[in-house]
């Protein structure tokens, strides 16, 4: 285990994607989703923002690659699981 202290921010670009809600904006420090519903019965939109302020902070921060690193680890361990 490390004792590495990191920002509180590391590793929160992208929001949760395995537990959004639908019909709410799911929001990581700089990308967000939202997932809506008609009815609730079928999708009906899906929608995408990039907090640029936020990606410009990252893009200043000394951890970036390896906070983008897990970022980019852990979406694509999400992906896996929701696929299946």
């Amino acid at each position: 285990m490390t004792d590495k202290q990191h920002k509180e921010c590391y590793g929160t670009m992208f929001p949760d994607a395995l537990h959004y809600q639908s019909d709410r904006m799911m929001s990581g420090k700089v990308f967000a989703f939202e997932m809506d519903t008609a009815g609730g019965l079928y999708r009906s939109d899906r929608k995408m923002k990039v907090n640029m302020k936020e990606w410009d902070d990252c893009l200043e921060c000394p951890e970036f690659d390896s906070c983008h690193k897990l970022c980019m680890a852990s979406m694509v361990l999400e992906s896996a699981i929701a696929n299946r």
